[in-house]
């Protein structure tokens, strides 16, 4: 089997035995497996609403994925992607709080550059300590996280009281800065649906152009394989690493920001990391890190999310929607546990055992 083959079939594979799983706990608690899917999926697809908020929930996770597949590429594991996208929600939110009449062409440029900013700076403080100083990245955008959370929920204290309207939740942000639009509304059945599908698609677009086509992505490709390889080749691995950081945060911002400004449309204190910026990783490791997968990853994390309250008809918790979820991750993270482990694929490694068996078999 080909590498791009398997490449495809990993995640297949992967998706239908979450559901299977999913399947299997459903019965052993005594619910209805198939009735909880087809509610499930009816709900995800049984009207136009729903079709939007597909659309909606499929931005962030987008672009969150994509951001965790640039530094994937450069050999990081960017752990403080939640992090990144709470310090874009949170500054593009201030702006667009403080500034509440400039004009809307303005606002949505100067969201969404500071987001990617706030974002961009927040992951180039990992990159910049593995790069100089040679720190774990996983531990230091761990840390981050919560430095962000803190330090961001502080920040909203210290909003003024004329733009709040509780001490933990800002007022909804004008008109001009919401990235809903009346004429998605009016198309999809008042969703929730806005404009952060479209940054998505073109960021989809520019990543997979940079990481195939540019000089910059093959460093970034190159230094993720083989940092030492690629400073023999004239290649500067800490520069790499650096920008590979920052895009790789400025991304995670722009998902914060299309979360915040297109769902939520204010900014309120945060009790956890955001979930989103988790899901968004996981999006990009079903989808191998590759752009144009995480398109397909992040649809059906949508469709998962947003047709789970569907299950409560078949009296089925929604929970259970995560068990699907996590065994999905839990199987393709499998697959590179054992190429990690044996440099085998998880196909090579399971006719190396039919191949042992058969002589063992012949030997009796």
């Amino acid at each position: 089997m080909s590498k791009k083959t398997q490449q495809i079939a990993v995640p297949l594979i992967s998706v239908l035995l979450g559901i299977l799983l999913g399947a299997v706990v459903m019965a052993i608690f005594g619910y209805d497996a198939i009735w909880g899917y087809e509610s499930l999926f009816k709900t995800a697809f049984g009207s136009l609403r729903s079709l939007g908020e597909i659309s909606r929930a499929m931005g962030p996770l987008i672009l969150i994925g994509l951001g965790f597949a640039v530094a994937s590429r450069a050999g990081f594991f960017n752990v403080g992607l939640p992090g990144q996208a709470l310090a874009g929600w949170i500054l593009a939110g201030w702006f667009a709080l403080s500034f509440p009449n400039l004009p809307r062409p303005l606002m949505l440029l100067a969201t969404v550059v500071i987001a990617a900013v706030a974002g961009g700076i927040i992951g180039a403080i990992p990159g910049i300590l593995r790069a100089y100083l040679g720190t774990s990245e996983v531990i230091v955008t761990i840390m981050m996280n919560y430095i962000v959370l803190f330090v961001g929920n502080a920040l909203i204290h210290s909003f003024p009281e004329s733009v709040m309207q509780s001490v933990d939740s800002s007022k909804r942000v004008g008109a001009n800065a919401i990235y809903q639009t009346e004429w998605l509304r009016s198309l999809t059945s008042n969703s929730r649906m806005n404009i952060g599908i479209f940054f998505a698609l073109i960021a989809v677009v520019v990543i997979w152009y940079l990481l195939k086509k540019t000089t910059l992505g093959f460093e970034i490709r190159a230094v993720g394989l083989n940092p030492n390889a690629s400073e023999y080749a004239g290649m500067s691995s800490k520069r790499t690493i650096i920008v590979s950081m920052i895009i790789s945060g400025a991304l995670a911002g722009l998902g914060g920001v299309v979360e915040g400004l297109g769902t939520y449309q204010n900014v309120f204190v945060q009790g956890s990391s955001l979930s989103v910026g988790f899901n968004g990783m996981a999006v990009s490791l079903l989808a191998a890190n590759s752009p144009i997968g995480i398109l397909f990853a992040a649809f059906l994390f949508a469709v998962l999310s947003v047709g789970a309250p569907g299950m409560n008809v078949a009296q089925i918790p929604t929970e259970l929607v995560n068990i699907v979820t996590a065994s999905i991750i839990f199987f393709v993270s499998a697959h590179y546990l054992i190429e990690r482990m044996t440099g085998m694929t998880i196909f090579d490694f399971l006719k190396n055992r039919r191949q042992e068996a058969k002589k063992v078999k012949e030997g009796n």
